[in-house]
């Protein structure tokens, strides 16, 4: 091959390998810090409805997930007609356990409505000193394990404003919110940071210093089902983009047959 043909084709097959370099780096899992595993199941129902409960009740109240739909939402739970609920029966559900918000008018929003919240930008600025972002999309940009480790990161820190800090967000400025089910943790500086036997790549070692409303293993499952329920919103297609990629693919196989056999068909006679 000679060098000018050579040359055409580094430019092309070059600049996207960096460029998913690139964006590998900015959008990482870890984002630099040390995460724990979150082994999670968009396709497990009952995790994504356990998930929703708890992110409608300690996190829709500030953050929105602007992106989504509360009927969609329930349609991918399994609150649907396949599942034995009408739809009358699954607009109830939504409002009176999900839909907290009002519309222009003054009346609870419809379950077709995005699931924005209340919670301005203006207070929001006043209240954490920057404005509160969406997160129908941190299960894309942050990553699971990120989320998981997050929501177990948070120990005592009275430096900062919420008396809290985060293993993974140094200097957060949110409070724990999900405190009275986890309790309250400090940072254990006594830990050998080289322990790895729990698969936490170093992270720094919490102790609990006050118990909450839950065991461990009880908010270990609240965190991973939020996680997963994050990890939903930000792509509700992936529930179904791999039965219809495979349809896909067969449906090419089922073509690529038949093009042969009438390729074979055309050139029978030519020789």
């Amino acid at each position: 091959m000679s060098t000018n043909r050579i040359r055409k084709w580094i430019f092309p097959l070059l600049v996207p390998g960096i460029v998913i370099l690139a964006l590998s780096q900015v959008s990482g899992v870890g984002h630099g810090v040390a995460t724990q595993k979150a082994n999670i199941d968009v396709h497990d129902t009952a995790s994504l409805q356990n998930g929703a409960k708890y992110y409608m009740n300690y996190c829709m109240g500030c953050h929105s997930l602007k992106f989504s739909r509360y009927n969609r939402m329930a349609e991918d739970m399994g609150l649907n007609e396949a599942s034995g609920f009408s739809a009358d029966e699954v607009a109830a559900l939504l409002k009176e356990n999900m839909i907290f918000t009002k519309d222009e008018d003054g009346k609870q929003d419809k379950v077709g409505a995005l699931m924005k919240n209340a919670y301005s930008t203006k207070a929001a600025t006043e209240a954490f000193g920057t404005s509160v972002p969406d997160l129908s999309l941190v299960g894309r940009s942050r990553g699971t394990d990120w989320i998981y480790s997050y929501l177990k990161g948070f120990y005592n820190d009275p430096s900062r404003p919420m008396g809290v800090n985060n293993t993974v967000f140094k200097d957060v400025g949110m409070p724990n919110v999900l405190w009275e089910l986890q309790g309250t943790q400090e940072l254990d500086h006594s830990a050998d940071k080289g322990d790895d036997s729990h698969g936490d790549h170093g992270a720094p070692k919490l102790k609990l210093t006050k118990p909450g409303k839950m065991s461990e293993a009880e908010f270990d499952k609240v965190a991973l089902d939020i996680t997963n329920f994050l990890t939903y919103v930000g792509e509700p297609a992936q529930l179904s983009r791999y039965t219809i990629g495979i349809m896909v693919l067969l449906f090419l196989l089922v073509l690529w047959g038949f093009a042969y056999l009438l390729s074979r068909e055309y050139w029978k006679d030519i020789h």
